[in-house]
């Protein structure tokens, strides 16, 4: 992704550029009335000013974009040591020169062997210019040393920039992601609604086909002496076609519950009805493979079954999907004291330490662009901690997966939900 302009490295360097640019024709205005009247070295003041403003404006500039920011700050640190140069013999070594020495050093971005050598060579070429110079040694000393701590603040402060401009970036980039999964979970929740619209509507002729075929097998059960071929249908053709439509219309009723948005009031419920519902709802990703259900003998359970149903139909629908053709899909449940335990076994690909580490994280998912949000298993964690229950998870490469779900029969927080809630 890009990077907006207001947080780039070059956004910041061209303001500090343009800070810096200010200050040094402040310095050099400051010669300019130091030395006011005595015009052959106001004139030269002049023309080193204008010769380093057209240097720095155009040439670094240029240097700038050819060959990158590193070299142009080393053609505009050439051009400041000449110009001190030339300048530092006719102002007598001003103290207001020297400024320029420290002020040069706080625009260094000095991370990296280079940057600290090209300071150093900077800092050596201008003392020893001073000093053949009949230079006070006394100020080569001061400035050197007040240049060293510029150097060091510019140092921290691009230290500094650095870590916020990544912490920005990282920022930037979740911002983005958490749009795109925004959007991506709108379309799930249009989808949701969607599904029990249509679940709606094909209800209404539901109903009229499972009355009226239900009332052709009963009158014809009432008739004596039918024929071979009519027979049939009251026997087998009949019976065959009434299952289908329970199991139509079951599917109907599961998605319809399922799609529900309202909030779901803790109650009683069967917790095996919920897992074949769950069977039922995931049939369609789970159709490549053997699927075994094997649900024991439970007590009623207390809580949301809406969201128990959701997240059986998370854990199948992933072990669908980690399962090639001719896998295998087991569902089981047990009662284990005043708990129950779910299983959802596949015989999958299995999954490494690393992605079990982060398996519940939200938006983490291993899935191709398009299968996944990274939101199934994190949903199913949160569903099954509010009801005061756990999950656990044994996985290998190669050897598929076991997603084990232990849920109270009573959730400590719904402990005064009666049975006719």
């Amino acid at each position: 992704m890009s990077t907006p302009p207001e947080v780039s490295p070059d956004y910041l360097r061209r303001e500090l550029d343009s800070l810096r640019r200010i200050g040094g024709f402040g310095m050099f205005l400051l010669l300019i009335f130091q030395f006011w009247g005595q015009w052959r070295v106001v004139g030269v003041l002049a023309a080193v000013l204008l010769v380093v403003g057209i240097s720095n404006t155009l040439v670094v500039q240029w240097v700038w974009r050819r060959v990158g920011y590193p070299w142009a700050e080393t053609v505009r640190l050439g051009v400041s040591a000449l110009s001190f140069l030339i300048l530092g013999p006719l102002v007598k070594w001003s103290v207001l020169l020297w400024i320029y020495v420290p002020f040069n050093m706080l625009w260094f971005e000095g991370e990296g062997r280079w940057e600290r050598l090209r300071a150093l060579a900077y800092l050596v070429f201008v003392d020893a210019v001073a000093l053949l110079g009949g230079c006070d040694p006394l100020l080569p000393v001061a400035f050197t040393v007040l240049a060293a701590i510029a150097f060091q603040v510019a140092d921290r402060r691009t230290a500094l920039h650095q870590i916020m401009l990544r912490r920005v970036l990282v920022q930037q980039e979740q911002l983005q992601k958490a749009h795109e999964r925004a959007l991506e979970q709108e379309k799930l929740s249009s989808l949701g609604m969607m599904a029990a619209g249509v679940a709606h509507e094909i209800n209404n002729p539901m109903s009229f086909v499972t009355s009226n075929v239900s009332s052709l097998y009963k009158e014809l059960q009432r008739q004596p002496g039918l024929p071979g071929p009519l027979q049939e249908y009251v026997t087998e053709v009949l019976p065959e076609t009434l299952d289908g439509i329970r199991r139509v219309n079951a599917i109907v009723s599961d998605l319809r519950r399922f799609s529900r948005g309202d909030a779901e009031i803790p109650t009683e419920y069967d917790l095996n009805e919920e897992a074949r519902a769950a069977l039922r709802i995931a049939h369609g990703q789970l159709g490549h493979c053997k699927v075994e259900a094997d649900l024991g003998e439970l007590s009623k359970v207390v809580g949301r079954p809406r969201q128990i149903a959701q997240v059986l139909v998370n854990l199948l629908v992933n072990a669908g999907q980690a399962t090639g053709p001719g896998g295998r899909v087991q569902l089981t449940t047990r009662q284990e004291g005043d708990q129950v335990r779910m299983e959802v076994r596949d015989t999958g690909s299995g999954m490494s330490p690393e992605v079990l580490s982060r398996l519940f994280q939200p938006f983490f998912t291993t899935k191709p662009l398009g299968m996944g949000t990274g939101l199934g298993l994190a949903v199913v964690h949160g569903i099954v901690t509010a009801h005061g229950g756990r999950v656990a998870v044994r996985s290998k490469p190669g050897e598929g997966s076991c997603f084990t779900v232990y849920l109270p029969l009573q959730p400590p927080a719904e402990k005064a939900v009666s049975s006719g809630a």
